[in-house]
């Protein structure tokens, strides 16, 4: 009979390509990868692997046995789901990949509403880009990603993962403030995407959605951006900006529960992103996965609607969507 640990170290190597690489996913060492492979084989009788130069591919039986193995995980994710709904507690792990945003302005709220209501519920959260995030998602190394889209941005797409959107997110030019007492500031000055040709640029680094995006805008309104800032730290994105030393495109949820410390403009198109979370279609039903969706969905409501406890939030910051 096979060995189901050893199909799963089989379907990782379709996912993730070297034999490396799927060592580091599962803590394992190569060798031990390789050698349970190795085994593989002798139980199925037949060859699974060949060497192309420095590294193995799959053969036609092998990916036979990836596409059996991944519905047997399906079938196993979907009779943890059943059992775990069929008991009153909700309770074990849920790991949670999200972005910087997200992070900072929903997450919070959502843990906390998981800690009062689910106690006995674990949720481990760690940063991840989008892209990186529904890939881990898929390959299961995540429960559930939180993740963004921009405008006219398509991102790979993964047909055993389910999509709930959550909310849209304006997108504004980012200047700093009027006030020229503060250090710095008024530097870089201007009030439309036009008027920041020549400008210093900060942007997130080259190859994400929203580096992407910010350039082709810029080359639309007819300039190159002088990019002399690149990193994925948003926050460091508004001190750049607050302190009078770039421009920039923040989304809306980045002053969530606070005012915007720069000067905020709409830009042509009045553009938003939209946020979503994905989950594998064979645990989306698991209650863990179930109430920290709901817990997002809460979060999301608060932040886009102020109340008298949080009187220091800006209006409406982005709007809150139904599920699809």
């Amino acid at each position: 009979m096979l060995d189901v640990r050893r199909l799963r170290l089989l379907r990782e190597l379709k996912i993730r390509g070297t034999l490396a690489g799927v060592a580091a996913a599962l803590a394992y060492s190569p060798s031990a990868v390789s050698q349970q492979l190795a085994l593989l084989e002798k139980e199925a009788g037949v060859v699974l692997l060949k060497k192309v130069g420095r590294r193995v591919q799959l053969t036609p039986q092998a990916e036979i046995l990836v596409e059996h193995t991944t519905h047997l995980l399906e079938r196993l994710e979907l009779a943890e789901a059943d059992l775990r709904a069929s008991t009153t507690t909700v309770s074990g792990t849920v790991r949670v990949a999200v972005f910087q945003s997200a992070a900072l302005a929903v997450i919070p709220r959502a843990l906390t509403f998981l800690a009062e209501d689910f106690p006995a519920l674990r949720v481990e959260v760690t940063e991840r880009e989008p892209e990186r995030g529904l890939f881990e998602v898929a390959a299961r190394d995540f429960d559930l990603v939180l993740a963004e889209q921009y405008p006219g941005h398509t991102r790979a797409h993964w047909p055993d993962l389910d999509r709930i959107n959550l909310a849209t997110d304006a997108l504004r030019l980012a200047v700093p403030p009027a006030d020229s007492s503060r250090d710095g500031a008024g530097r870089v000055s201007a009030a439309t995407l036009e008027e920041t040709a020549g400008l210093p640029w900060v942007m997130e680094p080259v190859g994400t959605a929203s580096r992407q995006w910010a350039t082709q805008l810029c080359r639309s309104a007819g300039f190159e951006p002088d990019v002399r800032f690149e990193t994925a730290d948003l926050i460091a994105h508004i001190r750049l900006i607050e302190s009078g030393n770039a421009v920039g495109i923040l989304p809306d949820l980045v002053w969530a529960g606070r005012m915007p410390a720069v000067q905020l403009h709409d830009l042509p198109g009045t553009p938003h992103r939209t946020l979503f979370s994905a989950a594998r279609r064979s645990s989306a039903q698991r209650p863990g996965v179930v109430v920290v969706r709901a817990a997002l969905d809460r979060a999301v409501s608060k932040v886009a609607k102020p109340t008298e406890s949080d009187p220091l939030e800006p209006p409406r910051p982005f709007e809150p969507l139904a599920p699809v």
